[in-house]
């Protein structure tokens, strides 16, 4: 069967052939040329396709884009992640926070090839708030304890706190995690919880664990209920931003543009001074500038003041012509025998707290023989809370039998700038140790 069957194929193929033979030589040239054409057709080069990525919409797309952590099925993650979708308005608050300092951090956290994640961690620290500080006086974005801010290199006086500082706080932040990524063999989960909770602490539980023959990784760790939430809600936030339409969550848009601009300055320079040259609220420029702890920028300190990013040219141009203002003076006292810190404050006419402040005192005890720092303004007497009085201003105490007109006839000045200055009530009696707040230059 085989045998005929070959025979068969053999046949029909010479028959083939032979009509082939028998076609006239245009039909040949026409299907050489259709075979030529066909050739060419398959060894066209393929369509090319733009993969171009598109520009982020805004500063939480840039992020989603890159954040790479997820336990989504973690209880605690779970827990943490409600607790964020229940807080009405939550991330109205923190899309407009965002808005002034998150573009920074993350722009140093790429900077830096870390984890994106890191860039969050402000949110659960300090909802992005500055000036934010826990009752263990952990204070700023990145909620910094006086201590660690030392060791890392923050500087902290009276004039000044880094820890609060935008750009400084950040930096020593990534700095210090970075180190603790090393210590704890590049594992980012201990590390944040040693940033947390301590690197002693992380350690002595993870050696807990190892001589009972349990895991050491941060699930398996006994550790502080603050830290065993701290991580869970960090994962959570990140699981929100990622995917906020599963979580019905709106996230405002935020814009993925620096907030905020350096000037150089030419010495110090008093805020309320500065803001109102530039035409803005003193509150805009204290906004960029959290770290400034009194009425004026640190004497010795960084010669840079942050401008909000619109008012850059008008701010650098206002620096530029911006004369210098004199430097707070410091007094060095003695204390006396039965010198008390109320009476050296009258004597040099300054708040009792401004006296503490500038002397780190904590109670009322001082010695005989020890020396105080007495600060002084030049031209002016500063308070407390570290607004400026200027020295032709006069404090004056109410005696018995003074009245508002005696007062301002003494001192040549107006009953009305008299009210206006102490928002007195003009129609209260003036009591006996009232102190009161003279100009008599503007009158």
């Amino acid at each position: 069967m085989n045998y005929w069957f070959r025979r068969l194929t053999i046949l029909v193929c010479l028959k083939v052939l032979s009509a082939c033979s028998t076609l006239p030589q245009d039909s040949i040239d026409t299907l050489q040329e259709t075979a030529a054409t066909q050739a060419v057709e398959t060894v066209r080069p393929p369509l090319t396709v733009d993969i171009t990525p598109t520009p982020p919409k805004d500063l939480w797309d840039r992020i989603r884009r890159n954040l790479e952590w997820s336990y989504p099925d973690h209880p605690s993650v779970l827990t943490q992640r409600e607790h964020y979708l229940k807080q009405s308005g939550l991330f109205e608050t923190l899309s407009e926070r965002a808005n002034w300092y998150l573009h920074y951090i993350v722009e140093q956290v790429e900077a830096r090839d870390l984890p994106i994640e890191l860039a969050l961690l402000p949110i659960v620290e300090s909802t992005l708030l500055p000036q934010s500080m826990s009752h263990r006086s952990a204070a700023g974005l990145w909620q910094i304890m006086p201590r660690t801010g030392k060791h890392l290199g923050l500087q902290q006086n009276w004039w000044f706190d880094g820890r609060l500082d935008i750009r400084d706080s950040t930096q020593a932040a990534l700095d210090y995690l970075e180190t603790l990524h090393t210590r704890f063999d590049g594992d980012w989960l201990l590390a944040l919880s040693a940033y947390n909770a301590g690197e002693t602490r992380v350690k002595r539980a993870q050696r807990a664990n190892a001589k009972r023959g349990l895991p050491t990784d941060y699930w398996s760790l006994k550790l502080p209920t603050e830290t065993r939430h701290y991580l869970p809600r960090l994962l959570a936030l990140a699981q929100i931003i990622k995917h906020p339409e599963t979580y019905q969550v709106s996230l405002p848009t935020v814009a993925n543009s620096p907030s905020f601009a350096a000037i150089k300055v030419n010495g110090q320079i008093e805020i309320s001074a500065f803001a109102s040259e530039l035409g803005v609220d003193e509150s805009l420029i204290r906004r960029f500038n959290p770290g400034v702890l009194r009425w004026a920028t640190d004497p010795n300190g960084a010669l840079e003041i942050l401008v909000p990013v619109e008012f850059a040219d008008s701010a650098l141009a206002l620096a530029e012509q911006l004369p210098s203002m004199p430097r707070t003076q410091w007094h060095r006292y003695t204390i006396q025998p039965g010198d008390s810190l109320i009476r050296i404050a009258k004597r040099f006419d300054l708040e009792v707290s401004l006296l503490r402040a500038a002397n780190d005192i904590d109670g009322s005890l001082i010695r005989a023989g020890d020396t105080l720092m007495i600060p002084t303004g030049g031209d002016s007497t500063l308070l407390a809370d570290g607004r400026r009085v200027y020295r032709a201003s006069l404090r004056y105490t109410v005696k018995q039998g003074d009245s508002l007109y005696k007062i301002a006839d003494r001192f040549s000045i107006s009953i009305s700038d008299l009210i206006a200055w102490n928002a007195i009530d003009p129609k209260a009696y003036l009591r006996p140790g009232q102190r009161l707040t003279l100009f008599p230059s503007e009158s």
